[in-house]
């Protein structure tokens, strides 16, 4: 090392590298302020993470209708292979408005905040209650068919 190398390692910042260095400091300051602010901001929070839920239910709910309607047309087509017509088209009727209850409930879950899918869940709750004729005989017919299906393997 030379004299002078050793010397400017040594000497007192110039007022350039001053004002770089609290410039720098400056900067790090804000982001750390910044940081500390949103970890504050409960509100904030509490928006994203309801932002977060709601698009999960979004997607969640897509799914099961997407699976609500290929159960449902599924079982009709195995109902409608193996029944007698009135029953058949009993089954068809009850797949239909299953299919549009489950379609329209999907929909309005969908726009729902968490709390009004809460609400709605009491909703089909309540609907699933009312309209029991109409899934159990749905039921009926699955498991009738499926049992057929069943009877006709171990022959």
């Amino acid at each position: 090392m030379t004299e002078d190398h050793a010397d400017r390692k040594h000497s007192a910042p110039t007022p350039a590298e001053l004002r770089e260095q609290v410039r720098v400091t400056r900067e790090e300051l804000g982001h750390t302020v910044e940081a500390l602010a949103a970890k504050a901001d409960v509100k904030a929070q509490a928006r994203a993470k309801a932002a977060e839920v709601k698009s999960q239910v979004k997607a969640r709910t897509a799914q099961v209708k997407t699976h609500v309607h290929d159960a449902a047309a599924h079982v009709a087509g195995a109902a409608h292979e193996k029944t007698p017509g009135p029953v058949r088209e009993t089954a068809a009727q009850t797949r239909d408005q299953l299919v549009a209850s489950a379609s329209a409930v999907a929909a309005k879950v969908q726009e729902s905040t968490p709390e009004q899918a809460r609400e709605r869940g009491r909703i089909i709750a309540a609907v699933a209650r009312r309209h029991r004729t109409a899934l159990i005989t749905v039921g009926v017919v699955a498991t009738l068919a499926l049992l057929r299906r069943a009877r006709r393997r171990n022959r």
